[in-house]
């Protein structure tokens, strides 16, 4: 058979095999590539991204012998919220038609308002299969799902990972399987909602899902980036504006990360030209849903959001506009990045003080120097930041200083005087010398690495602090949470200190499962309660960890210091086969415990319950009312919320809540 005739991931594979050479027959160039990868195993694993051989290099094994003696969890019967839909003129509140209405479980009787609805939206990306089973009904896959990872209406809680009934379009379509924006960005009909013009984008195999963590409660979309260079943004029912990005030709990405809130996002890179890595840099801009970026005079104040296209200032994660900037050359010793993690190091809190852009817009000259001056609102924009990428084959991390991106972002929105600023914004567009400007014509604002450092073992997975104190989480394969402490300087949002090398230093090492694959934050657990599960430790002080060969996924304790730390609790169940990610879900109202576990070569996403729920914003009447709220079955450590087969293995997910 010939390249050109075979299918596109035995074709990626094979490519691989060519341009390793004649040893190729005996070890395949990506099971070579090692600390001094040559130039023909850049380029297979670059081939690879996407694909199961992709996904094989950047992780590490899956699980091979039988685990016996494991628990099976317990779930509770799936229960359809039709009848409400039955019973209320059109639907009424819940405007679904049977039987899309989605289903619950935890919780009742049904109560015929909806009360303080709730949903957390789930955003997966997935290698799809070439040819899907035939229980799947659509003609092509995209590799990237959204579910609804939890739902609270009608006094009922869902926990089963499933299509939300906002946006279900049937089994006779895709059965949920496709995120509906993402099929829009592939197709080349009009889509009059959005005023999306056809762009029938090559949107075949994603490589990475990233999103912001660090603005509670506001971080709603997710940013899929795939082999083709192409990066859209993913969203839900209330929070879905289309953008697209591309990477420049030649640059294959390998993982992508998102700022704390939402400022920028930095796409770890092969250049397969230069044959060098890069981190490939991105300013983002968000807005009100639906709203078009080039036409501000139909904005509202969405949820509080900008009132223009402010790239690079922190916002509520539903994206409207994004621009490749520049890229950040990663030194000759890292050539094959796997993963990268970003962080501001700036507390949700400090963010949160400004939680309305609209009303506080800087086109208000007033505001824009209370920005600049108010020692309080001047919190609300983040100063610095640092970026983490790690190479498996390599065994090295390398760490990027974001403090120049920050500064220079900064400055020129709040620093600068009123004619220099509405200079920019009115010379905003896609040439280097409009804003946002390019590192080529602004060079100091490009991010620096500043070490690179060896590891013992191959990493797999890393992670930065979401706030003080500043650490970087390192996984390595043979079951080690690695904590490096970043030091003081680097993330310092108040002082003008600058950071040195030997600030960043190796902490200790906590022992977790063989092969941990990915590393999830632990997110907020109700408005009112706090955590009543984690008292007196903060969620903040938590890691989730999933490991692949011992198929467990575990929450890692830090003290305060984040000094020394403890496993607190283990989840192994006897369904979970090949445990590649795990994302924690948020929160609204509800308190609420539920974890997502991305089951590899199982194709399949499974929730898991690991502590009460309780209804905060119900009242009295309801089965989970505060509170007390609704235990776990037979009090057990774990209960089973359910699953979600999809047509394909998914390997990466991030999620939010959007109500």
């Amino acid at each position: 058979m010939s390249l050109a005739a075979m299918p596109i991931r035995r074709f990626f594979l094979a490519l691989a095999l060519l341009l390793a050479g004649a040893g190729a027959a005996a070890q395949s160039p990506l099971q070579a590539a090692g600390p001094n990868p040559s130039d023909a195993t850049f380029r297979a694993v670059a081939a690879s991204m996407g694909t199961d051989a992709g996904i094989d290099y950047r992780y590490g094994p899956a699980a091979t012998d039988t685990l016996h003696g494991l628990p099976t969890w317990p779930k509770r019967p799936d229960q359809s919220y039709s009848p409400v839909s039955v019973r209320l003129p059109n639907g009424g509140d819940r405007s679904c038609v049977p039987p899309n209405c989605g289903t619950w479980s935890i919780g009742g009787p049904l109560t015929m308002g909806s009360g303080d609805f709730s949903s957390s939206i789930i955003n997966i990306a997935y290698v799809p299969d070439e040819k899907p089973a035939a229980s799947f009904y659509a003609k092509r896959y995209f590799g990237v799902a959204s579910l609804q990872q939890i739902g609270i209406a009608h006094n009922a809680v869902a926990v089963k990972p499933e299509p939300s009934w906002t946006v279900y379009n049937g089994p006779a379509h895709d059965n949920g399987s496709n995120d509906e924006s993402i099929e829009r960005y592939a197709s080349t009909e009009p889509d009059k909602e959005f005023n999306w013009k056809p762009a029938g984008i090559d949107l075949d195999r994603p490589v990475a899902i990233g999103k912001c963590y660090g603005r509670g409660g506001w971080c709603t979309n997710s940013l899929a980036v795939f082999a083709s260079g192409w990066i859209a943004s993913v969203g839900s029912n209330t929070a879905r504006n289309k953008m697209v990005m591309k990477l420049p030709a030649d640059m294959v990405p390998t993982a992508i990360t998102v700022t704390n809130s939402g400022e920028f996002a930095l796409v770890s890179v092969m250049n397969t030209r230069t044959l060098t890595a890069q981190v490939a840099v991105f300013a983002l801009a968000d807005g009100c849903e639906g709203c078009p970026p080039n036409d501000e005079s139909k904005w509202y104040g969405n949820w509080g959001n900008h009132r223009r296209v402010y790239y690079g200032l922190p916002g509520l994660g539903n994206f409207v506009a994004g621009k490749y900037i520049g890229a950040v050359d990663l030194p000759p010793s890292l050539r094959l990045p796997t993963e990268i993690s970003a962080s501001t190091g700036h507390a949700s809190g400090d963010y949160e003080h400004e939680r309305n852009f609209w009303n506080d817009n800087i086109e208000n000259e007033a505001n824009r120097i209370r920005y600049r001056d108010d020692p309080w609102l001047t919190e609300a924009i983040a100063r610095t930041g640092m970026a983490v990428v790690i190479s498996k084959s390599e065994r090295r991390a390398a760490f990027i200083d974001l403090r120049p991106l920050f500064d220079f972002y900064r400055r020129s929105y709040f620093t600068s005087s009123r004619s220099q600023f509405d200079a920019i914004m009115a010379n905003r567009g896609d040439g280097a010398d409009q804003w946002p400007y390019t590192f080529e014509r602004e060079a100091s604002q490009r991010p620096r690495v500043i070490k690179v450092m060896d590891l013992p073992q191959p990493p797999t997975a890393v992670r930065m602090s979401l706030a003080a104190p500043f650490r970087a989480f390192i996984a390595t394969q043979e079951g080690a949470l690695r904590v490096f402490d970043l030091g003081t300087r680097y993330l310092d949002q108040v002082g003008t200190q600058v950071g040195q090398p030997g600030d960043i230093v190796p902490r200790f090492n906590v022992k977790v499962g063989r092969n941990p694959t990915s590393i999830a934050y632990v997110r907020d657990h109700g408005w009112e309660s706090g955590s009543r599960l984690f008292k007196p430790a903060r969620p903040e002080q938590f890691m989730i960890v999933a490991s692949r060969v011992d198929r467990s996924i575990q929450w890692v304790e830090f003290d305060r210091g984040f000094n020394q730390a403890r496993i607190f609790k283990t989840l192994q169940d006897s369904r979970i086969q090949d445990p590649i990610a795990v994302e924690d879900a948020a929160n609204h109202g509800t308190e609420s415990y539920v974890v997502t576990v991305a089951d590899y070569n199982a194709r399949t996403v499974r929730n898991y319950l690991y502590g009460p729920i309780i209804l905060w914003t119900y009242d009295g009447n309801s089965a989970c009312k505060k509170p007390v709220g609704c235990s776990l079955l037979n009090n057990g450590a774990f209960e089973y919320g359910g699953d979600f087969e999809l047509p394909g293995r998914p390997f990466q997910m991030g999620g939010s809540n959007i109500n």
